[in-house]
């Protein structure tokens, strides 16, 4: 798309021991079936191709709508941005692992999509773990498609059919949804707490699917790539799965970890917890990290947090010092230092500093709680919040009687 690209800027590849694929699967061309990236361990490559970090332009329309600006205009601006960068992964590419993998689900924040936590997703893979990157279809990304059938009017050619330029099947006609902003006088709680047991639900969807595809059961990709299913049969360690995600995407691991307990621990970075309702967490018997960004929490925010906490059952928090809400999706990498900040993108930590305690600090607690046989201990400083980059708990004051 974009041809512009400072030699600077670009997510960062992965650090870990493991080349990184990665592919798309949707399952039932509808809104009820399930849409997620997969990242996964991959054979070694000495060329292959990278997809575009933004997939196709209605992308692009729906960030526009999130952040309220014209799409003519904002269309060109993010492809003079955005437009070159590319995945740290290969499209497509085979599996391979010499061992079992861990699972993790991941839930992406308000007006993102599956594709915008690329460095975090690549790493976990690049260290072992298979991840699905879910893009929900609650009305809380700023895009996502499925399909419809297509009419007969549209058979005949008697009808346009408006595509993307994303690969589909012929007898099949996109449809787009994007992000929906909470209407004048309507409850918040009561919109995104519908929409947060939506994406719950969708995350144990992309699980169940997985577990399918572990098993050896065929399944049926509606979109057209050319990634072998079969290949994953029996790679996963399905008795070690996390959930993971982003602001709404952190509430998301919450809500998750109480209507699935398969999942055995959850991760939440800058959890927004607004969509939850708090009669729920006394169900929530799994261990949490909570990682946070300075400059996001609020104390009716983490007041909310701290009411998880439990004698029986580790509920972590350590605090990024200098990073923002947004050092966690890939857009920190990707903007110099002067638009980052003024986008509010950037903190004043270096992005690649943030990302790395974030990542290394997240592996270590996984390992702790999937009991896990890997060197990511060599971290556990990090989860106690011990680095010059991090504080233990939290940077905000809270009144005593809001505990």
């Amino acid at each position: 798309m974009g041809n512009h690209c400072s030699a600077n800027l670009g997510i960062p590849p992965a650090k870990g021991p493991n080349p990184v694929g990665c592919t798309d699967f949707m399952m039932d061309h509808t809104t009820q079936g399930t849409f997620f990236r997969l990242y996964y361990p991959c054979q070694k490559m000495e060329q292959g191709e990278k997809p575009d970090w933004i997939p196709c332009r209605e992308y692009f329309n729906g960030l526009a709508d999130f952040m309220q600006i014209n799409r003519t205009f904002s269309e060109k601006i993010f492809n003079y941005l955005f437009g070159s960068f590319k995945i740290p992964a290969y499209l497509d590419a085979p599996f391979r692992s010499n061992e079992k993998c861990p699972v993790v689900i991941f839930s992406h924040g308000l007006g993102a999509f599956r594709t915008l936590y690329s460095a975090i997703c690549a790493e976990l893979a690049s260290q072992g773990f298979i991840v699905a990157s879910v893009e929900h279809r609650d009305e809380s990304a700023s895009a996502t498609f499925s399909y419809r059938q297509m009419s007969d009017s549209e058979k005949k050619g008697e009808a346009t059919i408006k595509r993307s330029s994303l690969p589909a099947p012929d007898h099949l006609v996109e449809e787009w949804m994007y992000y929906r902003p909470l209407q004048h006088g309507e409850s918040e709680f009561q919109l995104r707490n519908r929409q947060v047991q939506q994406r719950a639900d969708e995350c144990i969807r992309a699980l169940d699917k997985l577990f399918e595809i572990n098993s050896g059961v065929q399944v049926e990709n509606v979109l057209q790539n050319h990634f072998d299913w079969t290949t994953l049969e029996s790679s996963m360690d399905l008795c070690r799965i996390a959930a993971m995600g982003h602001s709404f995407g952190g509430a998301t691991v919450i809500e998750s970890l109480c209507k699935d307990v398969r999942f055995k621990c959850g991760v939440a970075l800058d959890a927004w917890m607004t969509p939850l309702d708090e009669e729920m967490y006394p169900k929530v018997k799994q261990p949490i990290f909570f990682i946070n960004s300075e400059k996001f929490q609020w104390a009716g925010n983490i007041s909310q947090i701290k009411k998880l906490d439990s004698a029986g059952i580790q509920r972590k928090m350590i605090t990024i010092r200098g990073a923002v809400h947004q050092s966690f999706p890939d857009f920190t990498f990707l903007t110099g230092n002067w638009i980052g900040k003024l986008m509010k993108l950037k903190g004043e930590i270096d992005p690649g500093v943030a990302m790395d305690l974030c990542n290394r600090a997240s592996l270590a607690f996984l390992q702790r709680h999937l009991g896990l046989h890997k060197d990511f201990n060599q971290w556990d400083h990090l989860m106690e919040g011990k680095d010059e980059n991090l504080m233990p708990g939290t940077n905000v004051t809270l009144l005593q009687s809001a505990i």
